[in-house]
């Protein structure tokens, strides 16, 4: 046999090798995972409140203007 048959087969057998020690690998990572499906690795206090965020003046959101116009009584003259 000439040296390439024997470099190709060396090396299609150091790929399935490295291909199974990877697969064993992964799959030991992928179980740990699933018995900690109830940490997400991130830690605190969940907060779901959006942001408020710091108009320039004069700038005022739409859902604040509609609060103020319910909350006025009407005026007699």
């Amino acid at each position: 046999m000439s040296s390439l048959v024997v470099d190709l087969i060396v090396l299609g057998l150091t790929y399935v090798v490295l291909i199974y020690i990877v697969a064993i690998l992964t799959k030991a990572r992928l179980n740990r995972q699933k018995n900690d499906s109830q940490d997400d690795g991130e830690g605190g206090v969940e907060n779901y409140t959006p942001p408020k965020i710091d108009l320039p003046p004069g700038i005022v959101w739409p859902s604040d203007i509609r609060s103020k116009n319910r909350d006025k009584t009407p005026v007699n003259f």
